[in-house]
């Protein structure tokens, strides 16, 4: 037991031992979890924490809801640093591309309830009073049809 990773076809060792001392998982019972939870594949199969992985396996991981495939190069008997942590798999091109897509998509289309930190400011509140007030008016001058009664009582009794 030690801090050098073996690379004998042989070795093998529990999915969640080694997705844990591959620093994918900051505790082995979060990888258990993810485990359960069907986001860890072994080549294309879903499995249980006690399922060995050896060397050669190509181990799918979803994390953030991004799928990553890597293939294992090496299993280490206990949690090192994170140097050797990455000598014991390779990451697929494919698998990379997909994530630096992903990260491209995220940039460029933020989701948009992200930019909103709570409460209407006292600006935005009167934009929002201003809008119910033209949509009041407007029901009551008919210009707006098939609003119902129910709509208009909401915002009578909002005022």
């Amino acid at each position: 037991m030690g801090l050098t990773v073996s690379t004998d076809p042989a070795a093998r060792m529990r999915v969640d031992k080694w997705l844990w001392a591959a620093r994918f998982f900051k505790t082995r019972s979060l990888a258990s979890t993810a485990i359960d939870k069907r986001r860890i594949t072994i080549d294309g199969n879903a499995v249980k924490p006690s399922r060995d992985v050896r060397i050669g396996d190509t181990v799918g991981i979803e994390q953030d809801g991004v799928l990553r495939e890597v293939v294992v190069e090496g299993i280490c008997e206990s949690r090192g640093p994170a140097p050797l942590a990455q000598t014991m798999y390779r990451e697929t091109d494919e698998s990379q591309a997909r994530r630096r897509a992903e990260a491209e998509r995220r940039r460029l289309f933020r989701e948009p309830a992200a930019k909103l930190t709570g409460r209407p400011t006292k600006r935005e509140r009167r934009v929002i009073d201003d809008l119910r007030d033209d949509l009041r008016d407007d029901l009551r001058d008919g210009a707006v049809s098939g609003a119902g009664d129910a709509f208009s009582d909401t915002l009578d009794r909002d005022a």
